[in-house]
């Protein structure tokens, strides 16, 4: 499929991109350096927001143990990145899941994944962004009413929507003040904490304190619900991928950025998680909710004055976070646009040819996660569900891509980027999925709530809703079958012919 707009530079990465079928595309520049992408990833996946919305609830459920769930996380989602550093290699297009799975498997395939996975990011664009007010208010020492926080928290995707739509290289610029604030937040609060905060030795992570016994399925199960705070940190990597085009040599670079992403932030993850843990001074009081914030407490008595300066911090992290998921939301929607698979896509392909980014797909990426933060003062379920669906619709485009380089291999599909797992490539891959299914698995497993079956079943029924609109408009409009850009061609003519 040609681009309107004829190529402006005949180098390796515009020839790379014709290959595939796309001409050059002049709304695009390659101004992000490698750690501007590794920033953009890291910011997308920061380990603040994860681990801070998770911590309580994680701490309370399996207790001081609940800490090895990030490194548990970090491997599996280190075998998922493989499988995506050796797909964007091959496949160095805007989009992430779309593109990679559109050429791996189908176009159905493509549209469902991108379809579940554009639903996943408004989602979590907005619960990123009801998160980040409370952090606002404590920054002034005040405590906010709903009103208010939907408030904050529109300002915040507001000024995470005035950064990316002033270009890629602010963008890169914006990802990487991020980066330094939360490394400097990791560093600074969990290194304080470890040397002068620490009221416990390291053998409680070793001991639950007998929380958890009694929870369904006894201590695994408390486990396993634990673990969602490890599966919530780790999912940034993608976004490097997100946006192939604005980076020059993404074959190569893309990969190293993703590898470099989870170093950086599983370091960042399981400092913060193992520092918090051991300065909480009474696990009990957590568990039966008498302290709903152990966070908060920690570092007001560690930090005394200077707590407010710690979630002006925080604030800019969360900030960062929004802005790169809004990126990343932006470049699947134009994706997906400019091959014609979504409603209105004309519009929604449309670029600002003054500052090189999708403008209309950015201003969509705006307008949902605001709605549904307007919604949550009237309906509140339209929230929770739709935050709750955020991280499982992540985790099941990730696991369609890798299913799809799976099925892609036995057709016969030779990786030929710049990084391939060669032998590796197999074993990592399957691994990979298991670790996926399980993770699903895990995240829509119902637990009771205490708010009866539809509160527990919430997650299940959202995500189950989500699919089927999908999969009945997509039969419906036939919008699988719109556009000319290549598909189902990774391993040749047996992989079109099956798919």
């Amino acid at each position: 499929m040609d681009i309107a707009n004829p190529p402006v530079e005949h180098d390796e990465d515009a020839a790379h991109l014709a290959s595939l079928g796309y001409t050059y595309d002049t709304t695009y520049k390659r101004e992000m350096s490698f750690w501007g992408n590794v920033s953009l990833g890291f910011t997308y996946l920061s380990p603040i927001a994860g681990v801070y919305s998770m911590f309580a609830i994680s701490l309370g459920t399996a207790g001081p143990p609940m800490a090895w769930a990030v490194i548990i996380a970090l491997v599996g989602q280190f075998l998922v990145a493989l499988v995506f550093g050796e797909v964007v290699s091959n496949y160095p297009v805007s989009g992430g899941v779309y593109p990679w799975s559109r050429r791996l498997w189908g176009r159905k395939w493509a549209w469902m994944n991108g379809w579940i996975y554009v639903v996943a990011l408004v989602g979590t664009i907005a619960a990123v962004a009801f998160g980040a007010a409370p952090f606002v208010g404590a920054v002034f020492g005040a405590s906010l009413s709903p009103v208010a926080t939907v408030v904050i928290a529109i300002a915040a995707l507001a000024v995470a929507t005035v950064l990316n739509f002033s270009g890629t290289k602010v963008l890169s610029w914006a990802a990487t003040v991020g980066l330094v604030a939360e490394m400097i937040g990791a560093l600074v609060i969990g290194g304080y904490l470890l040397l002068f905060g620490r009221q416990w030795d390291f053998s409680i992570f070793f001991d639950n304190m007998g929380i958890g016994l009694d929870a369904p399925g006894g201590y695994l199960g408390a486990f396993a619900a634990a673990a969602l705070i490890g599966m919530y940190a780790y999912y940034g990597f993608e976004a490097n991928g997100d946006v192939a085009e604005e980076i020059k040599d993404p074959s190569r670079v893309v990969p190293r950025a993703m590898r470099m992403t989870l170093y950086i932030g599983g370091f960042a993850t399981t400092l913060l998680t193992f520092s918090l843990t051991l300065a909480v001074p009474n696990f009990l009081a957590v568990a039966d909710g008498s302290v709903a914030d152990p966070i908060a407490d920690a570092l007001q008595n560690a930090f005394g004055p200077v707590y407010p300066v710690a979630m002006f911090v925080i604030v800019v992290a969360f900030v960062s976070c929004i802005t790169s998921l809004q990126a990343a939301a932006s470049r699947l929607v134009y994706s997906m646009s400019r091959d014609h698979f979504l409603p209105a896509s004309n519009f929604l392909s449309k670029f600002n040819e003054r500052r090189h980014v999708p403008s209309n797909a950015l201003l969509t990426a705006a307008f949902f996660p605001a709605l549904i933060l307007v919604l949550s003062l009237m309906l509140e379920d339209a929230l929770t569900a739709m935050v709750s669906f955020g991280t499982v619709g992540i985790y099941m485009g990730f696991g369609m891509v890798v299913l799809a380089a799976l099925r892609a291999r036995i057709l016969g599909w030779k990786p030929a980027g710049k990084f391939t797992m060669g032998r590796w490539a197999y074993p990592v891959n399957i691994l990979a999925l298991i670790w996926g299914v399980l993770a699903v698995a895990n995240i829509l497993w119902p637990r009771p709530t205490g708010g009866g079956w539809a509160e527990d079943y919430l997650l299940i029924m959202t995500t189950v809703g989500v699919i089927a609109v999908g999969w009945i408009y997509m039969l419906v409009s036939k919008a699988y079958a719109r556009g000319d850009a290549p598909a189902a061609d990774a391993s040749g003519p047996l992989a079109t012919v099956v798919r």
